[in-house]
């Protein structure tokens, strides 16, 4: 498969994934129902896009990558939609992890490329 399109596919698993965690902060410890279907629904289509990467990128650059950019979005998400505050350590520490994605992409043998 094609690496762009490969990555293409992991970002769209990464993106449902942050919706969906967004998804479960609006259902409120599963109290409102159409958040918590959101929810699932997302995280379903998360879980089927990721699996379909891991035919060809190993499992562990896989999750790096999606934890590490699903971490970043998640946050920004917070500060956007919830009004959730990032201090300075926060905001550097996620340069970090962005620091971390692109070492891991650009200079690892270990990806897929």
């Amino acid at each position: 498969m094609n690496p762009a399109m490969l990555y293409t596919v992991l970002v769209i698993a990464i993106v449902f994934e942050v919706l969906g965690t967004s998804a479960m902060q609006a259902a409120q410890h599963f109290s409102r129902l159409a958040p918590t279907v959101v929810m699932v629904l997302c995280y379903a289509v998360a879980f089927f896009f990721l699996s379909y990467t891991l035919r060809y990128i190993p499992v562990g650059i896989a999750y790096a990558l999606w934890s590490g950019l699903g971490i970043v979005l998640i946050s920004l998400a917070g500060y956007l939609v919830f009004g959730q505050k990032l201090d300075l350590p926060a905001i550097l520490g996620l340069a970090l992890i962005i620091a971390g994605v692109l070492v891991l992409n650009l200079f690892s043998k270990s990806t897929f490329h």
